[in-house]
């Protein structure tokens, strides 16, 4: 049965989704003060799976484990995708995700590029409204906090062999947070190893994206760094992204972020939104390709002024030290004005102390 709903300019299908409530309420035991992201979940979750070549089983139910088998193919080829999004209050206590339709558009994007199925409007806006609604005492009032929203997809074949999976499970997973980075970062920008390249899955929420990323962050991290500037996979000189964040620099006045074209970066929901801000302040916003060396002429004659970095968990994430070889550019964040003030600016209209022009805040 599906009926059509009016939310915040968008005509939904509102579909009757089977949903089994907790006996008791985990939030009974856990503060929201002050929460680690990631740590923990709320009581539930959606749940769907692909058969026969159609979505069905679309339940919600009590967050739980799953059941398969070592043979999973998603074990063994990679066939998984995912997705991050936020849901925040507003100062009465009414919740809103910010700009789900643009997550959910990438989520399809990415099962395209995997050769996945994509995933229903209905099941992914819908579900994803009816799971929130459920469990919306989890989102934190304080400031800085949200509910941190995972959808992801993955194969369910029980048998090996190369080749796309016939069956999927869909997952949607509440994630209550606070902010994800605290201090201003220290980036290394990487010299050897590759995230993405031409042609490549650079572009799609893919979990092997990560897993290839872990070991260059381990070595910054064991250097004093907290995360990797990729860069191209040839020269290793044209710079891509920041870990899990778009990277944007501001170089005598004018901001300047790695452009989408080879596909080698994914297209950042925050980022988009930044560049719609940072327009609005004012600045010029330049999506181009940027050499390392750049950076580098810039910060010796006093011209680079600013570095951040964009994404749903960091939000704005600022850069007080970049190394590249032997060369460390360090900032006086103190001094700043556009970062924080974007950072402001973002963070007032998810919470509602702002207005938003621009629709991007989804009244569950």
């Amino acid at each position: 049965m599906f009926l059509c709903v009016q939310n915040n300019s968008f005509m939904i299908e509102a579909m009757d989704i089977s949903i089994t409530k907790t006996e008791r309420s985990k939030l009974q035991d856990l503060s929201l003060e002050n929460i680690p992201f990631g740590k923990y979940f709320t009581d539930h979750m959606l749940e769907a799976d692909f058969i026969n070549g159609a979505w069905t089983n679309v339940e919600i139910k009590p967050y739980q484990p799953l059941l398969f088998e070592p043979s999973l193919a998603a074990l063994h080829y990679g066939q998984t995708i995912f997705e991050g999004m936020k849901a925040y209050k507003d100062q009465h206590g009414n919740a809103f995700i910010f700009r789900p339709y643009d997550n959910f558009h990438r989520f399809n994007t990415s099962a395209v590029r995997m050769n996945m199925p994509e995933i229903p409007e209905e099941i992914f806006i819908e579900g994803l409204r009816q799971l929130i609604e459920l469990d919306k005492n989890w989102i934190p009032s304080k400031e800085n906090h949200s509910i941190y929203i995972r959808p992801l997809m993955f194969a369910t074949d029980m048998t090996l062999g190369v080749r796309p999976s016939d069956t999927y499970k869909f997952i949607i997973m509440l994630n209550p947070t606070g902010p994800y980075y605290g201090e201003p970062m220290k980036i290394a920008v990487e010299e050897k190893y590759t995230r993405a390249a031409p042609g490549g899955v650079g572009f799609a929420k893919n979990g092997g994206n990560y897993g290839g990323s872990m070991l260059a962050a381990t070595i910054a991290k064991q250097n004093g760094y907290d995360q990797v500037l990729w860069t191209d996979a040839f020269e290793h000189k044209w710079l891509h992204e920041v870990g899990m964040m778009n990277v944007f620099f501001i170089i005598n006045g004018i901001v300047v972020t790695p452009s989408l074209d080879d596909g080698c970066i994914l297209v950042g929901v925050t980022r988009s939104s930044a560049i719609t801000l940072l327009k609005e302040m004012g600045l010029t916003v330049e999506e181009r390709k940027i050499n390392i060396d750049e950076l580098l002429e810039a910060y010796e004659n006093g011209k680079f002024q600013e570095a951040f970095g964009t994404g749903t968990a960091a939000t704005i994430a600022m850069i007080k030290e970049l190394r590249y070889k032997d060369h460390v550019m360090q900032f006086d964040i103190s001094k700043w004005k556009i970062a924080p003030a974007l950072k402001k600016w973002i963070d007032d209209i998810r919470e509602g102390r702002r207005e938003d022009k621009y629709n991007w805040m989804w009244k569950v």
